[in-house]
């Protein structure tokens, strides 16, 4: 069965920086979307980035320009790079896979880390 461990969250200034990694285990990696969620104390989960099989990257519009998405196929490994951090980027982090690629949508994602918290002060 698959499993996703995150790492990487903590506490930062406004404009600061962190990287959150992911590892993934139980299915061969490369062929899958894989994506990264947070959810915010009292409000819905929401899709921050995608990166396909290919390393194409989709991002939210809150998070576009910030943010980087990178896989390492090698290591079985997903990571989110994560700069000039604001306050409302506060929330739960989720690593997330659909077991599906090459293609896919956010609704897809079926298959879920335990989370890892980032949290911005101003």
């Amino acid at each position: 069965q698959v499993q996703l461990v995150e790492s990487g969250g903590g506490s930062v200034q406004a404009g600061g920086s962190l990287r959150l990694s992911c590892v993934f285990s139980g299915y061969k990696f490369s062929p899958y979307c894989m994506g990264w969620f947070r959810q915010a104390p009292g409000k819905e989960r929401e899709g921050v980035a995608v990166i396909y099989p290919d390393g194409g990257a989709w991002y939210s519009d809150s998070v576009q320009g910030r943010f980087t998405a990178s896989r390492d196929n090698g290591k079985d490994t997903l990571n989110l790079q994560m700069s000039n951090l604001k306050p409302e980027d506060t929330a739960m982090y989720y690593c997330a896979t659909p077991l599906m690629g090459p293609t896919c949508q956010l609704v897809d994602f079926t298959y879920w880390g335990q989370g890892t918290q980032v949290t911005v002060s101003s």
